[in-house]
């Protein structure tokens, strides 16, 4: 018995890391999060926020991007309180991808 403590400690606190994510969406469960849930996947899946990092003013490019041409509704009073979810939790990351080949370094 004194060896299955240790493993039900460990397996218990993953349990609270995952549920740190909203299970319907994938969403990181902060202030805002249903703000964003409500407006945002109404026209597209949360995988599409959640692939994507930007800072407050890229989120902002994109909103008003998706206002312009695909027909995303004014935010309102509402629209602070997204920006500060996205940009808080799906802002720029300094790990990841590398960065773009500058053209020099392309094929022809």
């Amino acid at each position: 018995m004194k060896l299955l403590l240790p493993l039900i400690i460990v397996f218990n606190s993953s349990l609270s890391i995952a549920s740190d994510n909203d299970p319907a969406t994938g969403l990181i469960k902060r202030p805002g999060m249903e703000l964003v849930r409500t407006h945002c996947t109404a026209c597209h899946s949360a995988r599409l926020i959640i692939q994507n990092k930007a800072d407050r003013l890229g989120w902002l490019s994109t909103i008003r991007w998706m206002q312009e041409s695909q027909g995303l509704w004014p935010l309102g009073q509402v629209e602070a309180t997204i920006l500060d979810y996205l940009s808080a939790n799906y802002g720029p990351q300094t790990v990841g991808r590398r960065k773009r080949l500058s053209s020099d370094l392309l094929p022809p």
